[in-house]
């Protein structure tokens, strides 16, 4: 593991007197009634105005010190909540972390990640950078896939662990907090009990007990989230029609949806959509890697893929994006 601490960004401010055009822009104001955001130019860029990131597809989380930790190609990169690099794990086990969850537990804040490019689930210290297991393909599932790939995970209240196989088979796959293999459900397909691209997946705390929201992208009707209970059980469906939902992030009442189209949908304790937030309005520039830096307008997303609320409500989001971009919304104060 090698961590590189946000003295290294700090010391780009000493080579010449750079400035970059985000200190120029004007906040952009998304979103409607409670759930509308102000953007806050140029959060999460270096001193000369670059992305800190490279290629992103993942997620986001947020410690109990408020410090943001996203993931990116290269690894994870943690900033301050003013936007300033404060760490990096860089390389090897943190590389392709397509999705995040942050637990605290009785040995500090650990941070459960799924790799779809390498397989596999893992459990890291989010302090330290140690890791404190690894979840491959469970062979004693009796399952013969010749592919792997995970692309959501998340944590029972008792320590239990799913990992969805969202890019392959689309089961999830059920784990006890020592990541002892229990059961797995789900299959892929287009009726009402199976996935198409089981993408992203959360714990909804907002019944009780809690139960499994997951987003199936690409089902049809298209852009679906559902409901399961934590044995694995199907509830129902939640909400249809959203596009292409990629992750989930539970915050009180309110559930934030980053939609690979380009969008931010967020539903209420009734399910009902009640804001939508930067939706992009050029079809060519929504569900699009290829946006460099230069092509992104502020308050408007390209191809949005996790998100994450702080404790104020405000909301830190990652395009799928080639130059790996995040950005924070302020939630406007009613």
């Amino acid at each position: 593991m090698k961590i590189v601490t946000g003295w290294l960004a700090f010391a780009a401010l000493l080579v010449g007197s750079l400035s970059f055009a985000a200190d120029k822009q004007a906040p952009v104001r998304t979103g409607t009634g409670v759930m509308t955001f102000e953007t806050v130019p140029g959060w999460g860029l270096r001193p000369d105005g670059s992305s800190s990131l490279g290629s992103t597809h993942g997620g986001v989380v947020i410690d109990k010190e408020g410090n943001i930790y996203t993931s990116a190609a290269k690894g994870v990169v943690v900033f301050s909540p003013d936007g300033k690099v404060v760490k990096e794990y860089l390389g090897g086990d943190y590389t392709n972390l397509h999705d995040m969850k942050i637990v605290a537990e009785d040995k500090g804040e650990f941070i459960y990640g799924a790799r779809n490019n390498n397989a596999e689930g893992i459990k890291f210290n989010a302090h330290t950078g140690e890791v404190a297991f690894k979840l491959p393909f469970p062979k004693e599932s009796g399952l013969g896939l010749t592919k792997f790939s995970p692309t959501a995970i998340t944590v029972a209240p008792n320590g239990d662990i799913f990992l969805s196989d969202g890019y392959a088979s689309n089961y999830v796959f059920k784990f006890d907090k020592t990541g002892k293999y229990l059961k797995h459900f789900g299959e892929k397909g287009n009726d009402l009990k199976q996935f198409n691209t089981a993408h992203g997946m959360v714990l909804d705390t907002r019944y009780d007990p809690p139960r499994l929201l997951i987003c199936d992208r690409n089902h049809t009707p298209k852009g679906r989230l559902v409901h399961y209970d934590l044995d694995g059980n199907f509830l129902g469906e939640v909400v249809t029609g959203l596009g292409m939902p990629t992750s989930a992030a539970v915050q009180g009442d309110y559930v934030a949806i980053p939609d690979l189209s380009g969008k931010l949908t967020i539903i209420d304790k009734e399910n009902k959509v009640i804001s939508v937030l930067g939706e992009n309005p050029d079809p060519n520039k929504g569900r699009n890697f290829g946006i460099k830096q230069d092509q992104w307008v502020e308050g408007v997303f390209s191809g949005t893929h996790g998100a994450y609320w702080d404790k104020d409500g405000n909301l830190y989001i990652q395009d799928w994006n080639t130059d790996g971009r995040i950005m924070k919304l302020v939630r406007v104060k009613q």
